[in-house]
């Protein structure tokens, strides 16, 4: 994945990240650090985290570099996608800790697909870390499915109301698009469509969402950290079609 638009995008998102947790270094804003209760080297962990998404990222940039961009936030991703677990284990009837769980764990497929496809690997083992990343993303797409139709009046709240027909008409096509995406990618049926038609509607998420809320109030950590949330979740969209398409 040597010229894949989608390393690029996944890198840049990551240096977001790391900028915005340097900007809002306050730990009571950042879910993922919470978790880990009083400790009171929390703040600390925070800095750190941000170096790392920003190393990474810009290493995520440089092909001769990319491999170990992609371990180092892979490692963060998926440290941050094994502490959303207290919070389904505290509240296992809400859908919302498990969507948590995997937006940061399909960040996480993202970093396996682009660490198998990043410099010289063994074939047997590009095939398999790429694949576990690929499905693990396919069940990511989902529980994305899921997290929509449990929360239809939300998502449907988030749809700009000059957008005809209406905001629950788009909410509920783009939960049915989440969950045909999801089986395309999982039967392999029409995969590649499905990876490109999904990293498309993500990117219109942010554009038609995020982006207005970030002119609207540009010192909301809410709409800086969701719309970075939904970047990434569509630059691991875009891996995975730069790897079928490459496939």
């Amino acid at each position: 994945m040597k010229y894949s638009l989608g390393r690029y995008v996944y890198g840049l998102a990551a240096i977001g990240f790391g900028i915005c947790a340097l900007a809002w270094h306050d730990i009571n804003n950042w879910q993922q650090i919470k978790a880990l209760g009083h400790d009171p080297h929390r703040e600390i962990l925070t800095y750190i985290v941000a170096i790392i998404e920003i190393l990474g990222g810009i290493a995520v940039l440089w092909p001769r570099t990319a491999r170990a961009g992609a371990i180092a936030l892979g490692a963060i991703y998926f440290a941050f996608t094994l502490l959303t677990i207290p919070g389904i284990i505290g509240h296992p009837l809400v859908y919302n800790s498990f969507g948590n769980f995997f937006e940061q764990f399909s960040l996480a497929a993202g970093a396996m697909i682009l660490y198998a496809c990043a410099g010289r690997t063994a074939p047997a083992r590009t095939a398999r870390w790429a694949q576990i990343g690929y499905y693990s993303f396919g069940i990511c797409v989902l529980s994305f499915a899921l997290e929509q139709l449990f929360y239809l009046s939300a998502t449907a709240s988030l749809v700009p109301k000059w957008i005809p027909p209406g905001q629950m008409f788009w909410a509920i096509a783009t939960t049915a698009a989440f969950a045909l995406a999801a089986i395309a990618l999982l039967t392999g049926l029409m995969a590649r469509l499905a990876s490109r038609l999904t990293t498309a509607m993500l990117v219109g998420f942010g554009l038609l969402v995020w982006l207005p809320a970030l002119f609207a109030a540009p010192r909301s950590f809410e709409s800086w950290s969701e719309g970075l949330l939904t970047l990434a979740i569509a630059a691991s969209a875009w891996v995975v079609a730069d790897f079928l398409n490459q496939r």
